[in-house]
């Protein structure tokens, strides 16, 4: 019996997300383990939108997590479960520019940032990266 358009477009997205994960993969194996790692110390982990969200837990942050949240291919790590629903737009974002960008994005993002600071401006606000991720999730510049 023969393909159906609609059943073939279907199975052209399907392998196009597949190969998304697999672009991303190698930066979603370093989020893999820094997760892993809070999971050794009390963190969480839950599934959402396809990606993997490691939870630091409650109570105080630890000293070497500065930020929030941080994305690493499909994986988000995060301080809290609050600061994860919180920033889920924003890092959303950032899983779909290491969908296109890949393992590239561990040099582009620090180059966009190196650009910034050369030019005298705070190399995270002006990132393009956190440009994009703020405009494209609706976030404000002074309301992360």
């Amino acid at each position: 019996m023969p393909l159906s358009y609609a059943g073939c477009l279907c199975g052209i997205a399907a392998m196009v997300r597949l190969l998304k994960y697999i672009w991303a993969a190698p930066c979603s194996l370093f989020g893999l383990g820094c997760g892993l790692f809070l999971l050794l110390i009390g963190g969480s982990v839950r599934q959402v939108s396809g990606i993997l969200e490691f939870s630091i837990g409650y109570g105080n942050p630890i000293p070497f997590f500065p930020f929030w949240a941080i994305t690493f291919g499909h994986v988000v790590l995060g301080l809290n479960e609050s600061a994860l629903e919180y920033s889920r737009a924003h890092e959303l974002e950032h899983v779909r520019q290491y969908e296109v960008w890949g393992v590239l994005f561990f040099l582009a993002y620090p180059v966009s940032s190196l650009w910034q600071l050369f030019r005298g401006r705070n190399p995270y606000w002006y990132n393009y990266f956190e440009i994009q991720a703020r405009q494209r999730s609706g976030q404000k510049r002074l309301g992360l």
